[in-house]
């Protein structure tokens, strides 16, 4: 049980009210390890940044509380997952690639190959001339030609 209260207020912002009844509205919740651990430490903060509470599992919340902190985060975050690499304009920087992913195809300008970073053996992240990082998972399940492609790039 939560010794907190959360809700939503007219205007779609998240409300927090303390056990001790005080309130803050405008609460942004923040994932520490978003790739890694997307469901466990989670940091629900003042709208001017001040820690509210630290949460270790959502899963450890009730319903409701867990359903805002979600949908406050799918709202706020925007990482798709490259699931192919279907051609790239050029194997030097900067290079036009056209990838499939979990919200589409789309296409994504790689401006150096330091916007590649590896997030662990088998995970990428990949940020385009936008500032939008695109995840890969698991390089494991991207199709030979995609690993190729990539592969040039690494």
């Amino acid at each position: 049980m939560s010794n907190f209260q959360l809700t939503r207020n007219a205007a779609g912002r998240l409300v927090f009210t303390s056990a001790d009844g005080q309130t803050h509205e405008g609460v942004v919740p923040v994932r520490a390890f978003p790739i890694a651990a997307p469901d466990e430490c989670i940091s629900l903060t003042s709208r001017d940044g001040h820690e509210l509470v630290w949460l270790e599992k959502l899963d450890n919340l009730p319903d409701d509380i867990r359903t805002l902190i979600i949908d406050e985060l799918a709202c706020r975050e925007f990482t798709p997952e490259i699931s192919r690499i279907s051609q790239v304009s050029s194997f030097a920087t900067p290079s036009t690639w056209q990838v499939e992913t979990n919200r589409g195809d789309t296409e994504l300008q790689l401006k150096a190959e330091d916007h590649i970073r590896r997030l662990s053996p088998s995970a990428l992240l990949i940020t385009d001339s936008h500032g939008v990082s695109f995840l890969i998972r698991d390089l494991e399940q991207l199709d030979a030609h995609s690993r190729k492609l990539l592969d040039r790039f690494l």
